[in-house]
């Protein structure tokens, strides 16, 4: 049995960090660091639980002959375990490719064909996995397989996080928490202010919904209840790559403890703040130890 089970986008990420500034038209750019590590929304938060102190078993997208050797070596004395995953022997893996500087990071790569190659490179989720966990965490990207994995969590009265699901998905409406990103509000809600937005959330939820946007308050709360504001942790920023999936990864640990809603919150910032002041994140994810000096402003 495992603490907790997740289930999405598992991949590996090159990432490029540069000296001076970020890359500008026809100009020459120094790297200052180069990695290729696990990446991914599922990927990061399970290295980030694993650091937390957490017993983590994964699923989702298909590894193959780049992506798995390095993840085996990267979690190979971490409790996250791999079992579920399927190896691909035709099939590279995915992959993405993210140039980071100063406050800015562009990520690049193929998704796309996840859905337009015509060969689906991603599992469907094992009931026994999700029967095994305590609570799960699942990302909405993979479709039926995606909802399969709600309906089996529903199913097992086992509470789970995900991200970025508007108001109309289905794993929005029985999820214990949603959280929702800028580039999720962009998409589904262009123009719309966040307070509507949250109305439409909180109202259609289960769950706790929160709204997070970079350095603004965090907009957060349960339907009929008021709407709540917190600001995130100031900190001075490396690297914003991974921030999104630590502070999942840190509403999972607060699911996981039992917390109460403005403990969660503040725990998962807490998590991504430290986050993004380091890189690259998968070497140093925050610890217990770290984020409670964190929470008692030590850090």
């Amino acid at each position: 049995m495992c603490d907790v089970y997740l289930y999405g986008q598992i991949l590996g990420t090159h990432s490029f960090y540069l000296r001076d500034g970020f890359l500008q038209p026809d100009e020459y750019a120094e790297l200052a660091a180069k990695y290729f590590l696990p990446g991914g929304e599922t990927g990061s938060a399970a290295t980030v639980l694993a650091s937390l102190g957490v017993s983590v078993k994964m699923d989702g997208t298909h590894i193959g002959t780049e992506v798995a050797p390095m993840l085996r070596e990267f979690y190979g004395e971490k409790p996250v375990d791999l079992s579920s995953l399927y190896f691909d022997p035709e099939y590279e893996g995915l992959m993405d490719y993210v140039v980071v500087a100063d406050l800015v990071r562009s990520p690049m790569g193929v998704f796309q064909t996840l859905y337009q190659s015509g060969v689906k490179r991603w599992n469907t989720p094992k009931e026994e996995d999700i029967k095994q966990c305590k609570v799960a965490a699942i990302d909405p990207f993979f479709l039926g397989e995606s909802k399969l994995a709600m309906e089996l969590m529903v199913k097992h009265n086992k509470p789970y996080v995900t991200i970025d699901c508007d108001h109309t998905n289905p794993l929005h409406h029985h999820a214990a928490v949603n959280v929702v990103s800028k580039e999720c509000l962009a998409e589904h809600y262009k123009d719309m202010p966040r307070e509507q937005v949250f109305e439409l959330l909180q109202n259609t939820a289960e769950g706790l919904v929160i709204i997070t946007t970079g350095h603004n308050d965090m907009l957060y709360g349960r339907k009929g209840e008021p709407m709540k504001k917190m600001k995130p942790f100031s900190v001075e920023v490396k690297s914003t790559l991974g921030a999104g999936d630590t502070f999942k990864a840190g509403c999972v640990y607060g699911l996981l403890k039992g917390m109460k809603d403005d403990e969660l919150v503040r725990f998962a910032s807490a998590c991504s703040a430290i986050a993004i002041s380091r890189y690259p994140l998968p070497l140093y994810p925050p610890t217990l130890e770290e984020v409670e000096k964190k929470l008692q402003n030590i850090l």
